[in-house]
């Protein structure tokens, strides 16, 4: 089994500076819990997004991680074994990905 870097985007940061400190934990736990492992097996909290053109540069597909009511974007480039972490959005309930992208 491959393990993956896991690299993070510029934005990322003032993403992750937005979470309260609990969620904070909670979604850099589950990164290196989901991510370093076969990041492109789809799971109940993992997925490939399908004709999203995310408004952040990408190579396709983007995969997204649910995280409770987080959602982390990134794709994968399977030659490199490197995770890119591209984006960490909040989904309230009622929103759809495009509308919190």
């Amino acid at each position: 089994m491959a393990v993956y870097i896991l690299r993070f985007a510029k934005g990322v940061a003032s993403d992750f500076k937005q979470l309260p400190v609990f969620h904070q934990r909670l979604v850099l736990d589950a990164i290196e819990a989901q991510l370093v492992h076969e990041p492109t097996r789809p799971t109940r909290n993992r997925k490939m997004l399908v004709d999203l053109i995310p408004p952040f540069p990408a190579e396709p597909p983007v995969w997204q991680l649910r995280v409770g009511e987080y959602r982390v974007f990134y794709d994968v480039s399977e030659e490199k074994s490197i995770v890119l972490v591209r984006a960490i959005r909040r989904k309230p309930p009622g929103k759809t990905t495009e509308d919190i992208l």
